[in-house]
């Protein structure tokens, strides 16, 4: 069987290459594709605007101002149990640090009597009935390092203080990504139809492969939104049966952070857990709202998001399961949310492309 070494090699370094330009270009993709999904889930109400006789321009406006509005209208609602929620934490800490001290206090106490009774065990075998006793060895010395008192709380504050500025320009730039987008309309593709070449064939064939696209990614967005709503609402049921205070906060941050896959309800878990234990104070209770939480996650992600997933794309549950490790090691918690889309634009179009067949068969069911 016949290798071409510089073909081979030449793949590889163009392999490596694009994963450095991912890497150090992630800030411009990331905007660049959560732009373009934010532009794809909003284009049907403007669509649907334009029907009704509203020019594109006004259109857009209206939505993207009335979607700001929603979500700031919905932070604002909710701006009481997430301040109580705020105040909570250094208590909140103070209670788990104290319960984790005495939980291992308790542990370290059971096993020192154990080895003090293993050393009276061992004592009594050994000693000799006449046997002198041991000269006592010299003491170890004692060091005392002096901590130099240093700014470590105000670093931490201006780190955080510059993420955050960082987080709402790139919010800025998605949301502005996705305004120019939602104004273009169907510009861009028809641009990329002619760039395809004079032949109809290639024209039909990338109308369709953006068509596809279109259709599945809107798909996926319902799902999430779908999804992430019966969290939502099934975390509010169970977590006000339980009796966990500010329970509407808790479920709206349990449907937000499920859009991360596996991530994001397994941090939702733990923290309303901790915040379950600062309440009542029982590790019993803690323990219940985790399971609870967990339990939700693991019953909407395993029926609900596998049966919608298996209707829009058809995929491979490992291929995307590999496609999450990769894009999440790339990018981290942007990669495991943008892993999904990619992982079906990929699929749409190696279904369309002669030469990418093998890999719409390996994403494939």
């Amino acid at each position: 069987m016949s290798v071409d070494a510089r073909g081979l090699a030449l793949t590889v370094l163009a392999v490596i290459a694009a994963g450095y330009a991912l890497d150090s270009a992630q800030v411009f993709f990331v905007s660049l594709l959560m732009g373009i999904l934010i532009a794809y889930a909003l284009n049907p109400l403007v669509s649907g605007l334009e029907r009704l006789r509203i020019p594109r321009v006004p259109a857009t406006i209206v939505v993207m101002v009335g979607v700001v509005c929603a979500l700031g209208f919905g932070a604002y609602s909710l701006r009481g149990q997430a301040q109580t929620i705020i105040e909570q934490l250094p208590e909140a800490a103070r209670k788990f640090s104290v319960a984790l001290t005495q939980l291992r206090s308790d542990h370290a106490g059971n096993m020192q009597k154990m080895q003090t009774a293993a050393a009276e065990v061992e004592k009594a075998a050994t000693q000799a009935p006449q046997g002198a006793p041991a000269a006592p060895g010299p003491k170890a010395a004692t060091h005392v390092v002096i901590d130099q008192p240093g700014s470590k709380v105000g670093n931490f504050l201006m780190i955080g203080s510059m993420g955050a500025l960082t987080f709402l320009g790139q919010v800025t730039t998605v949301l502005l990504l996705a305004f120019f987008l939602l104004l273009g309309g169907n510009t861009f593709k028809r641009k990329l139809v002619r760039l395809t070449g004079p032949t109809l064939s290639a024209k039909k064939i990338t109308v369709q492969i953006l068509d596809d696209i279109n259709d599945s990614i809107q798909k996926y967005l319902f799902m999430l939104l779908t999804t992430n709503v019966l969290v939502a609402v099934l975390c509010w049921i169970a977590f006000r049966w339980i009796g966990l205070e500010n329970a509407g906060a808790w479920a709206v941050a349990s449907g937000l952070l499920h859009v991360i896959p596996y991530l994001g309800p397994g941090v939702t878990a733990i923290a309303v857990a901790m915040a379950a234990f600062t309440q009542f104070e029982s590790f019993s209770q803690a323990f219940t709202v985790f399971a609870a939480s967990i339990a939700i996650a693991t019953l909407s992600g395993t029926f609900v998001t596998t049966w919608m997933a298996g209707r829009i794309a058809k995929m491979n549950s490992a291929a995307v399961f590999i496609s999450l490790l990769f894009w999440g090691w790339m990018w981290g918690v942007w990669g495991m949310l943008l892993s999904i889309p990619i992982v079906v634009i990929v699929k749409v179009v190696s279904e369309h492309v002669d030469q990418l067949k093998p890999v719409a068969e390996l994403l494939g069911e």
